[in-house]
């Protein structure tokens, strides 16, 4: 039986794995992260399901005008409340990216997961995405 500690390394693994397939523009991986009915709810709108999740993801990407700066998302602040084989997550985010001026904010805000262990493996369940720092222009 793994200790709190590892459980809660492995859940902030997944936080860090999905920031990757998304910075990477890898929607399928990152949608994989989530349980079968799982349900990202964004700034933009919600999705449930795998698929679902990995085609609004593509959406949301596709629908910028011109090439997309490329961003990297920071997750800070992690708290990790255990109960069994459920966990609730909040954390805060923000994106960086390449501007005419150099490094910039993108945006920001707060994730709140709910989490679930299935077969060993941590699953977001339903995350929510508070953005509340936002560009001007948008």
């Amino acid at each position: 039986m793994a200790s709190v500690l590892e459980e809660k390394d492995a859940i902030r693994e997944v936080l860090a794995r999905y920031c990757f397939a998304l910075d990477g523009g890898r929607f399928d991986e990152m949608a994989a992260l989530f349980t079968e009915d799982g349900t990202w709810h964004t700034f933009f709108g919600k999705a449930t399901g795998r698929k679902a999740i990995a085609e609004f993801a593509a959406g949301l990407r596709a629908h910028r005008p011109g090439p997309t700066p490329r961003a990297i998302h920071h997750v800070t602040n992690v708290v990790i409340s255990l109960d069994g084989d459920t966990a609730t997550v909040r954390s805060n985010w923000t994106t960086v990216q390449n501007s005419p001026e150099g490094p910039k904010i993108g945006s920001g805000g707060a994730y709140d997961d709910a989490m679930v262990k299935i077969d060993g493996r941590w699953l977001f369940r339903y995350r929510t995405i508070d953005r509340y720092i936002r560009p001007e222009k948008e």
